[in-house]
């Protein structure tokens, strides 16, 4: 078992969460802890692709962690310097925007703020409807700044949605292992 604290922090994309939590099994597989963090909306609504509840409970399960819902739980991430590597997974259109315009009003942007204050590897592993349209320009600004890692991405469904880009979460542990050394998995865009 791999030494590295791992944060997953996971955010809304709800037709996601089952691919992440696959993933997650697989990284949970390879570090001996993985702290679970989740936005406000993944930790307390309920949709067609299960409820909050469920969800929640199962990153536990699988992590051997309380997971961490609110600010004042992922603020001392920075000062404590409690991870090595923070996955943002399924990493939204919405937080991508915050953290490509550095606003800090959720869990995960303030997990990501506090990780990146020790200049630690930040993993985004996207899922965002818009990322080919009013989210190109946010994921432009993140793959030039410094530690941003992204796991390689690709349209999902370029026929009925011909803007939306998904990443490929079975690649997420070889990205985190990249990040961890510093480089970024390639190839980046995917067919």
């Amino acid at each position: 078992m791999r030494k590295e604290r791992v944060g997953f922090a996971v955010c809304g994309s709800f037709c996601t969460h089952e691919a992440v939590l696959r993933a997650l099994e697989k990284v949970t597989a390879s570090y001996e802890t993985v702290i679970p963090i989740v936005s406000e909306n993944a930790a307390f609504t309920d949709t067609r692709f299960g409820t909050s509840d469920d969800l929640l409970e199962r990153l536990e399960e699988l992590t051997g962690h309380d997971v961490l819902c609110d600010i004042p739980s992922v603020e001392p991430i920075g000062p404590k310097k409690l991870l090595d590597v923070l996955v943002i997974a399924p990493a939204t259109g919405n937080t991508l925007a915050k953290l490509a315009a550095g606003i800090t009003d959720t869990t995960v942007t303030m997990a990501a703020k506090a990780h990146l204050r020790n200049g630690g590897p930040v993993v985004i592993a996207m899922a965002s409807n818009d990322g080919l349209s009013a989210g190109a320009k946010n994921i432009g600004e993140l793959l030039v700044r410094k530690n941003y890692y992204f796991v390689p991405f690709g349209q999902d469904d370029f026929r009925k949605k011909p803007c939306s880009l998904v990443a490929d979460f079975q690649l997420l542990p070889e990205t985190i292992e990249a990040a961890l050394r510093g480089e970024q998995l390639q190839p980046i865009l995917l067919r």
